[in-house]
């Protein structure tokens, strides 16, 4: 083998509406805006720990992509520490309804509980608590 992969360094969504999609994940998961330039254009990114997301609303001309740019089609788990009772409140509190959980599940690092639920665009997000 020739290398071998580290890490993930950023995901590319794909939405209906930017500003929709960006609100969702600052308000439900804690991320923050971040905004750069890519050739000559402004993007739209949200970062969370060290990694980040670039938001693209589907159909965007001069953001060069996959062919199917079809917003939905992704399912994201995301690890927290929070007891999974706060995750489900806090949850809860933003009017975010649970399509699933808490249930046990196995992630890269073992054993696990999860809750799923539905981002604006219908992208399967799971919160996951380790232990």
């Amino acid at each position: 083998m020739g290398f071998a992969v580290e890490r993930i360094d950023h995901v590319v969504i794909n939405c209906r509406d930017l500003e929709t999609t960006v609100d969702w994940y600052r308000r439900v998961l804690g991320m923050r805006r971040e905004e750069f330039d890519y050739m000559g254009h402004t993007h739209v990114a949200l970062r969370f720990g060290d990694q980040k997301f670039n938001v693209r609303p589907t159909g965007t001309g001069h953001w060069w992509s996959v062919e199917n740019d079809a917003p939905g089609a992704l399912d994201l788990c995301f690890v927290t520490r929070s007891p999974i009772d706060e995750v489900v409140a806090h949850l809860a509190a933003c009017g975010v309804e649970i399509a699933n959980g808490p249930v046990p599940q196995t992630g890269a690092l073992g054993a696990m509980t999860s809750v799923y639920v539905y981002d604006p665009d219908r992208n399967l997000i799971e919160v996951a608590v380790y232990g």
